[in-house]
């Protein structure tokens, strides 16, 4: 089993990397806490533009045709970016969701426009909130082994709060009908299901990208913090803090990249390996939050300062897609019990 990534993966996370710094600075991510939900988005023309938001589209419909394992450096990237605009759930889990279950006639009008970044797509998988409803062109609802394709205007949307305001939430309100229906049955169940693992898989890779970014930000602070005449940074005590934030992260990376090549690749503990990554991930950036805010002190609460725009999306997404405690008893029921008696979901995946 190979974990290598291509150069052509690194290389496209690379630029990748370069259009966030460019295009997503701090002071973007911060206005997008007071814009109303439904405003434009402003880094999606650039990342349909560049094929990030239709990787995961197959080449007819004008995607690049690729998985989760090239998509998961991407992920991360959007991660140490606080991307507030919804390539998790477009890109991630829509757009293959759609691939999955969806007639052609259905993919010729959807799959193309969202794969260009003309549609925007997100789900809603049982959870009580949907996640960017607002600007949404197309929701994909599941309920029981149906899932409905609903356009926003054929849905009533109540805003909700978030920790992170940049992540707009709403419960929607809409009437399942043969309308909507877009598939049903155990092959809708099962497609359902795999979406749901992507993504788990997918906010794990943002989870890593967020907790480096925390890590990163309070190394540069403690090098030039001073107390008593020398630098925090050379305190024991802060060097052991992120020491462990550090070593929290770097165990949760390789569970993530091998989460995403058991999507990729069709495994059949594929559940077992989504939940490690989610657990793991989930678990290292409340471990980077927590130690970022005490190593900046009472800097670290101020709204003012852009530290809580990286906590406050760590605390949403791991909660998000199923928090450590659930995914660590998915784990337990698929090890001792056997996949059949794995738990249903969490009340709400999205957080």
């Amino acid at each position: 089993m190979r974990f290598d990534f291509t150069s052509e993966q690194l290389e496209f996370r690379d630029a990748v990397r370069e259009l966030f710094a460019r295009e997503c600075p701090p002071a973007r991510v911060r206005a997008a806490w007071d814009r109303p939900a439904d405003a434009p988005l402003t880094v999606w023309p650039h990342l349909a533009k560049m094929g990030v938001v239709g990787m995961t589209a197959p080449e007819r419909w004008g995607g690049l045709g690729l998985g989760p394992l090239d998509l998961v450096l991407v992920l991360e990237e959007s991660g140490r970016a606080a991307l507030p605009e919804p390539l998790l759930e477009t890109t991630a889990v829509g757009i293959p969701l759609l691939d999955e279950v969806a007639a052609d006639g259905f993919k010729d009008r959807w799959l193309g426009a969202a794969a260009a970044g003309r549609a925007v797509v997100t789900v809603g998988l049982g959870g009580a909130f949907v996640v960017d409803a607002a600007r949404a062109h197309l929701l994909l609802l599941a309920r029981g082994d149906e899932l409905h394709a609903v356009e926003r205007e054929q849905v009533r949307l109540v805003a909700e709060p978030s920790v992170d305001g940049s992540r707009k939430l709403a419960r929607v309100d809409w009437h399942p009908s043969a309308a909507t229906l877009l598939s049903s049955g155990p092959r809708t169940k099962a497609a359902v299901a795999a979406a749901f693992d992507r993504g788990a898989v997918a906010a794990a890779a943002q989870l890593v990208g967020v907790a480096r970014q925390l890590i990163d930000a309070t190394v540069a602070y403690v090098k030039v913090r001073t107390q008593f005449g020398r630098p925090i940074g050379s305190f024991q005590a802060v060097k052991h803090r992120l020491a462990d934030a550090l070593v929290a992260v770097e165990l949760a990376r390789p569970c993530v990249y091998r989460g995403a090549y058991a999507l990729a690749h069709g495994e059949p503990d594929r559940e077992v390996h989504a939940s490690t990554a989610k657990a793991y991930a989930s678990q290292a950036a409340l471990t980077a939050a927590r130690a970022a805010l005490q190593c900046h002190g009472a800097i670290g609460y101020s709204y003012e300062y852009d530290l809580h725009l990286w906590m406050k999306r760590a605390w949403a997404l791991a909660a998000a897609w199923g928090d450590a405690a659930w995914h660590r008893a998915r784990i337990a029921t698929a090890v001792l019990d056997g996949d059949d008696a794995a738990p249903g979901k969490p009340g709400d995946p999205h957080g």
